[in-house]
């Protein structure tokens, strides 16, 4: 079974131009590296819905909270325990 971070880090390789997925390290910035621009938050944030069942608020959209694949692991954690 996948982790959360394996699954984020298998949309972001897929969805995106990453030109060496191995390279993307998980603290990477995504957006200052051109891996997520501003349409790319977009369906960033439909994927996290869709495949974690959470709700991202208008206020969440931040950097901190989903610049990258370690910072959207925290958030859906956080997400998920604030929904529980």
């Amino acid at each position: 079974m996948e982790t959360t971070r394996e699954v984020i880090r298998r949309f972001i390789t897929t969805n995106f131009y990453v030109a060496d997925p191995a390279q993307l390290g998980d603290d990477d910035s995504l957006l200052d590296s051109g891996v997520v621009d501003s349409t790319g938050v977009l369906e960033l944030l439909v994927f996290l819905e869709q495949e974690f069942g959470i709700h991202v608020e208008d206020r969440d959209i931040l950097p901190q909270n989903l610049d990258s694949i370690a910072r959207l692991e925290a958030f859906i954690a956080r997400a998920r325990r604030s929904a529980a």
